[in-house]
C-alpha cells in the first residue's frame, strides 16, 4: 500500500462531485422517466414497464464486466479515476438521447427507446462502477471510508435537489419558447443538466487521487474465474446486495410514483408541487447523511442501517391514510422530511459497507477485486431502480390508470397511487432490514481485518 498523505476537505468535496453528477441524472431518470415514457414519449404502460425491466438483464453482465476491466486498468492516474475523465461527455450525451422523442411511428419509437436506454445504462456503468470503486482505494481506513461516503451522499443529495428543483422550471422555460413542443422541452432540459454533470465529473477527476495500491488480479483468464468465484462465495456480499436492492426499491417506487400521485390524486391546486415535494426530500436526505457518521460511531454501521430502514418503512405506511386537505398535505411534507432523513442515513453506510466487503475479500483471498465488488452495488442500484419503475407502470396498468392528458382516474387507480406512495415501497425497506440483520462485518471485525491488511500491504 502507498499512502501519499491524508485526504483534505477539497478532495472529499471533489469526490462528492462525482456522485453529485451521477445523482442528478439518476434522480431524474428514477422519478421522471416512467412518466416521460408513458405520458410524453407515448409508450404504453405495459411496454414502458417491460422496457425498464428487460434492459436490466444487460446490466447483469455489463456491470461485473466493467468492474473487472477497471480492476485491470493501470494508468498514471490510477485504476478507476481515469474513467471519470474519459466518460464524462458520453454520459451526458447518452442522457440527452434517452429523453429525445423522435418524430416517427410507434414501432420505431419503441425500438429507439430500447436503444437509447441501453446506451445510457452503458455510459452510466462505464463511469459509475469505477467511481464507486474509488472508495476502496482513496483511503485504507474503514471509518474514513464512511466519512468519504458521507461527503459523497451529501453532494449526491445536493445534486438531486438541484436537478429536481430546476427540471420542471426548465421545461416551463423552454416550453414558453415559440415552436418548442412538450417533448422538445424535456430534451432541452436534459441538455442543461447533462452539461452540468459532465463538468462535475471532470472536477471529481481533477480533485481526487488514489492512495491505496491493492493487490492486482493475477494475469491470465483464470484470474477472471477466480474473481467471480470469490464474489459468489462472499456471504456478506450477498447479504448487502439483497439489502441494497430492498432500499433502492423503496426509494425508486416512492419517487417514481410521486409525479402520478401529484397529478391525479392531489391535483393541480395543491399548496405545493411534486417538484417541491421531491426537492424537500433531497434536503432532508442531506440531514440524514450528516447523521450517518455519528450514528455509526455510536452503534455501528449495521445497527444504524437497520434503525434507519425500519423508521423509513413505518413512516411510509402512514401516507396511505393522509386526506387531500391542507392539513393532510402539510402532514405529507412532514412525513417526507422524516422519511428522507432516515433514508439519507442509509446510503453512506451502504457504500461504506461495500468498501468493507472489498477489504474482507482481499483479506480472505489475498487479491483485491474492488471494481467487481462495487459493480455489484451499481447493479443493485439499477435492478432496484428498474424493477421499482417497472412495478409502478405495471401496478398502474393493473389498477386501470388512464395516461391521457385530461383523464379522470377511477377510484381503483387512485388507490393504486396511494399504495405506491406508502405500503408497497415500505415492503422493500422492511425486507432490507430483515436481510441486513445477518450481516457479519461488525466494527470489531473490520478493525481486525484492517490491521491484518495494513501489515500484509506493508510487507509487499
Amino acid at each position: 500500500m502507498k499512502n501519499n498523505g491524508k485526504a483534505t476537505f477539497l478532495e472529499k468535496a471533489g469526490y462528492g462531485f462525482g456522485d453529485m453528477a451521477s445523482s442528478m441524472f439518476w434522480k431524474i431518470f428514477s422519478y421522471y422517466l416512467p412518466f416521460f415514457y408513458s405520458n410524453v414519449f407515448g409508450l404504453s404502460l405495459a411496454h414502458a414497464g417491460t422496457l425498464l425491466l428487460i434492459t436490466k438483464l444487460y446490466d447483469a453482465v455489463s456491470d461485473p464486466v466493467m468492474g473487472m476491466i477497471a480492476d485491470r486498468t493501470e494508468t498514471k492516474w490510477g485504476k478507476y479515476r481515469p474513467y471519470l475523465l474519459w466518460c464524462a461527455v458520453p454520459f451526458a450525451v447518452a442522457g440527452v438521447l434517452t429523453f429525445t422523442t423522435p418524430d416517427a411511428g410507434y414501432g420505431f419509437k419503441h425500438a429507439f427507446a430500447y436503444i437509447t436506454y441501453l446506451i445510457m445504462m452503458t455510459a452510466y456503468t462505464a463511469i459509475n462502477v469505477p467511481y464507486g470503486a474509488m472508495l476502496g482505494v482513496i483511503t485504507p481506513d474503514s471509518r474514513e471510508k464512511t466519512v468519504f461516503s458521507s461527503y459523497r451522499m451529501f453532494f449526491a443529495y445536493g445534486g438531486s435537489f438541484v436537478a429536481l428543483a430546476i427540471f420542471e422550471p426548465l421545461q416551463g422555460f423552454f416550453r414558453g419558447m415559440e415552436g418548442v413542443t412538450a417533448a422538445d422541452s424535456w430534451q432541452y432540459s436534459m441538455i442543461v443538466v447533462g452539461a452540468i454533470c459532465a463538468v462535475l465529473f471532470v472536477l471529481c477527476f481533477a480533485m481526487t487521487k488514489e492512495r491505496v495500491k491493492t493487490e492486482p488480479p493475477a494475469a491470465g483468464n483464470t484470474s477472471v474465474l477466480k474473481d467471480l468465484r470469490s464474489l459468489v462465495t462472499n456471504g456478506p456480499w450477498w447479504i448487502l446486495l439483497g439489502a441494497a436492492i430492498g432500499i433502492l426499491l423503496f426509494n425508486s417506487i416512492r419517487g417514481g410514483a410521486a409525479a402520478y400521485y401529484f397529478k391525479d390524486f392531489i391535483g393541480g391546486s395543491a399548496i405545493f408541487s411534486c417538484g417541491i415535494f421531491l426537492a424537500v426530500g433531497e434536503i432532508a436526505n442531506m440531514v440524514g447523511v450528516a447523521l450517518a457518521v455519528p450514528m455509526s460511531d455510536r452503534m455501528g454501521k449495521k445497527s444504524a442501517y437497520m434503525l434507519a430502514l425500519l423508521t423509513a418503512a413505518v413512516l411510509s405506511v402512514f401516507i396511505m391514510f393522509i386526506p387531500v386537505t391542507n392539513a393532510g398535505l402539510w402532514t405529507l411534507i412532514v412525513l417526507q422530511v422524516l422519511i428522507s432523513v432516515a433514508t439519507g442515513v442509509t446510503l453512506p453506510l451502504l457504500w461504506s459497507m461495500f468498501a468493507d466487503i472489498a477489504d474482507y475479500s482481499e483479506y480472505r483471498n489475498s487479491s483485491a477485486s474492488t471494481g467487481l465488488i462495487f459493480s455489484s452495488s451499481s447493479m443493485a442500484q439499477k435492478f432496484g431502480g428498474a424493477f421499482g419503475s417497472a412495478l409502478i407502470l405495471w401496478v398502474l396498468a393493473a389498477f386501470g390508470y388512464d395516461t391521457s392528458e385530461s383523464a379522470v382516474q377511477t377510484q381503483a387507480a387512485l388507490t393504486g397511487l396511494k399504495a405506491m406512495m406508502s405500503w408497497i415501497p415500505a415492503l422493500g425497506a422492511f425486507a432490507a432490514a430483515a436481510i441486513v440483520a445477518f450481516y457479519p462485518l461488525t466494527s470489531a471485525k473490520m478493525k481486525e481485518i484492517s490491521a491484518a491488511l495494513a501489515e500484509r500491504r506493508k510487507n509487499n
